[in-house]
């Protein structure tokens, strides 16, 4: 893969995990007010974070695969550490958006989009 390819794909499988593949029911069950609302019972009033953790997981896996594509799925520790900073940042944010209300849709994907550019640097430059 190209070095200039790189960065576009990573910005692309972003578009696709942040907006296609969570559409719908996943959007839904990582707020805590759809539980709170559908599912009002204690026992469920951290169900939102199970959701919230699998989407970010998901999306840091989506990130992360242009990386282990462009670096022939030759990945080591740094691409473990990276996979795991990126998806738990993702978790934050999208908590704060979703949840907290602390940030809009804006700075929630300006987050994203500067933690594919710092991501994908770091990976070009080693």
């Amino acid at each position: 893969m190209s070095t200039y390819f790189l960065i576009p794909c990573m910005i692309f499988f972003h578009i696709l995990d942040d907006y296609k593949l969570q559409a719908g029911v996943l959007a839904m069950l990582k707020q805590r007010s759809y539980w709170e609302k559908e599912a009002p019972d204690r026992m469920y009033r951290y169900d939102y974070l199970m959701a919230l953790a699998m989407h970010s997981l998901s999306w840091g896996f989506m990130i992360m695969l242009p990386i282990a594509i462009y670096n022939g799925f030759n990945v080591g520790m740094a691409y473990v550490v990276a996979f795991i900073v990126n998806a738990a940042i993702h978790f934050v944010v999208d908590d704060l958006k979703a949840n907290r209300h602390k940030i809009n849709l804006i700075v929630d994907q300006c987050i994203h989009l500067v933690q594919i550019l710092v991501t994908a640097v770091l990976f070009i430059v080693r």
